[in-house]
């Protein structure tokens, strides 16, 4: 089934912006800007919402403004609002398990303690829709002092993670054609193949 609802986790507010749990707005802040689509509030759903046209109908961008761990309720209210079924959601999400440069998706699987996944899969009652997970890496991989998961993600990333994650993010946009457009296998395909570095060009 084509993907219909898009959705970005993040906890909304000047204050959580620039975090590392918010990296699935970040990409859908772009996927709307790319399309010069305006994310507008809508009570009812507690979320930010638009409308993105596409080659097999249109999709739904949001952006649940509840904290993090109630970010089901967005999601379960503009599915069942426009009878989307689970297999039709993409969630993207910031992923401890990958480091920063790493991105995957999957469909289905558990939460991982991810709250807003957590939250997601109890509105809906299934585990069953997809991810699109951006590595922000684990403090014990990448922080300098050790650091709590829980502050961890809510702390901005360093310079050079910053750097890795938007190159993905970047990565992420290139593929979303073919998401929307219901080719995941080679959406999938194209994502997890690491792009080869660049050759310098050497004057002759």
């Amino acid at each position: 089934m084509p993907i219909k609802l898009i959705v970005g986790l993040g906890n909304p507010g000047k204050k959580y912006e620039s975090t590392r749990h918010n990296a699935g707005f970040w990409l859908v802040e772009r996927l709307a800007a790319q399309h010069r689509l305006s994310l507008r509030k809508e009570p009812k759903f507690r979320a930010l919402v638009a409308r993105l046209d596409t080659a097999t109908g249109y999709a739904w961008l949001l952006l649940p403004q509840t904290w993090m761990n109630e970010s089901g309720a967005a999601v379960g209210a503009l599915a069942q609002f426009h009878k989307i079924a689970a297999d039709e959601i993409l969630v993207v999400h910031d992923e401890l398990d990958l480091p920063p440069g790493g991105v995957k998706i999957k469909q289905g699987g558990g939460h991982a303690g991810h709250n807003g996944l957590r939250d997601i899969i109890a509105r809906l009652g299934t585990p069953d829709f997809w991810r699109l997970r951006i590595g922000i890496g684990h403090p014990r991989d990448v922080a300098v002092t050790e650091q709590e998961v829980a502050d961890f993600v809510l702390h901005p990333p360093r310079k050079e993670e910053r750097a890795l994650i938007e190159a993905v993010i970047d990565r992420g946009l290139a593929v979303f054609d073919l998401i929307l457009a219901d080719n995941m296998a080679v959406a999938m395909h194209r994502l997890h193949t690491k792009p080869k570095p660049q050759t310098p060009e050497i004057a002759t």
